[in-house]
């Protein structure tokens, strides 16, 4: 029977007892952490081989450039090779990057606010504040980086197609201080949500009233399936492509990179986009630089030897992680579900578990788990500002803990997610 359901007398009995359950959760002196979405040891240990990846070879490029010295701005075009199959777009039209594709992120909005994009006014000598749009539930750090520059963000309703478009297009065509919006288009953070077709090709159809106006395009997730069989996967049409159709080639910028591919500490990323976007950023990124990590770069190349071995080791990533994507779900459909407590998302693919529970019951959710011993996400970090105007998501995030810890800290979770839920409705009663 759903809690609300239940009479008072029968809530303050339910709360009697799952306060019990509670105080011996916490007399465990748990220590888990399910705040970041971390690939954890044994995903790790499978890219081991990188450390030897060199061993035995010349470091001379392809381009015939030893990696261990200066030179080649934009990537060993064995690199460009690899992750532009990963990314989808012609190897002409991507630039290899360091470790982190936040990195890249971070440098295209402080660009953008110094130099503007592509001869435009630099964001920040405009009369008016900047404003971006953010697609919510969404990624914090896309949302940190924005408010960093204190451009105005404004929240997008999101559904299972991905963002309100209607909404997304009557910002972008009407208000010219709107320059970007954010978009995890695949397995989207937190939500694991694919965008639609209809979706990408309204995403390629926009018509800005901003001439540098660009669409984020963080495709972190491209090949982070769940599960090996094709009719379980996720699949998205290719941006880059539908903008060209559209006769909008310029507006997008692409991100990707390998961070919970091999080493997150470790890996390389990239920015593909059009030429014209991309000449505009290897003219500025000369000053920046003189070239990234090729040496990181060739490694990855000897490791995967192609893109076919890259999808061949992210089937190991997916027997490892999905075993905890499905002790969460089991969890929830078992425990809450038929006390119509909360809604959750049920991702093919991502790291993450999108979780809504009552309104107002979020923050109270999060702060038991961290008194039981288990860490979580902040509620409201997925949304602009830390402020959910509901209280009510939470982003899990399963990989890191051990599955015995992930058991553990399913548990507490279930317990604080219904007493939270009890405190909530006798509020009303």
């Amino acid at each position: 029977m759903s809690y609300k359901d239940l009479s008072k007398e029968e809530l303050i009995q339910k709360k009697e007892i799952l306060e019990k359950q509670y105080a011996e959760k916490q007399v465990e002196g748990l220590n888990l952490d399910m705040s970041r979405g971390k690939p954890d040891t044994a995903q790790l240990d499978i890219s081991m081989g990188m450390m030897a990846a060199l061993y035995g070879h010349d470091l001379i490029s392809e381009q015939g450039v030893d990696c261990r010295n200066y030179g080649i701005l934009d990537g060993i075009i064995e690199a460009k090779r690899l992750l532009s199959q990963m990314i989808e777009c012609p190897i002409d039209d991507i630039i290899i990057y360091g470790n982190s594709s936040l990195n890249v992120m971070y440098d295209t909005v402080s660009r953008s606010m110094t130099h503007g994009v592509c001869g435009s006014t630099p964001w920040m000598k405009l009369d008016k504040p900047v404003k971006f749009l953010c697609p919510v539930p969404g990624y914090d750090r896309h949302f940190a980086i924005t408010e960093s520059f204190g451009i105005e963000m404004i929240n997008i309703p999101m559904d299972e197609n991905g963002p309100d478009m209607d909404m997304v297009e009557k910002y972008v065509s009407e208000d010219p201080m709107v320059k970007g919006i954010w978009c995890v288009p695949k397995y989207s953070n937190p939500g694991g949500v694919t965008y639609s077709d209809e979706v990408v090709r309204r995403f390629a159809a926009l018509k800005p009233a901003a001439e540098d106006f660009r669409i984020y395009w963080d495709n972190a997730y491209c090949i982070h399936h769940l599960y090996d069989e094709p009719e379980k996967q996720d699949h998205i049409l290719e941006i880059l492509d539908e903008c060209e159709k559209a006769g909008n080639p310029d507006i997008v910028f692409k991100f990707c990179s390998t961070s919970k591919v091999t080493f997150p500490g470790s890996g390389i990323a990239a920015i593909a986009s059009s030429p014209k976007n991309i000449a505009f950023i290897k003219k500025h990124l000369t000053i920046q630089t003189i070239g990234h990590d090729k040496v990181n770069q060739l490694r990855h190349v000897k490791f995967f030897g192609d893109f076919n071995g890259m999808l061949e080791h992210m089937k190991k990533h997916a027997a490892i992680i999905r075993p905890k994507f499905e002790t969460v779900l089991d969890t929830l459909e078992k425990e809450i579900a038929p006390l119509g407590l909360a809604k959750w998302s049920k991702p093919r693919g991502g790291y993450f578990i999108s979780l809504d529970t009552m309104d107002g019951c979020a923050k109270r959710v999060v702060q038991l788990c961290a008194d039981a011993g288990v860490k979580m996400t902040g509620a409201g970090a997925t949304y602009p500002y830390g402020k959910d105007p509901h209280d009510s998501n939470i982003r899990i995030a399963p990989t890191y803990p051990t599955p015995d810890e992930l058991k553990k800290a399913c548990e507490v979770l279930v317990i604080c997610i219904k007493l939270a839920s009890v405190e909530k409705l006798l509020e009303t009663k």
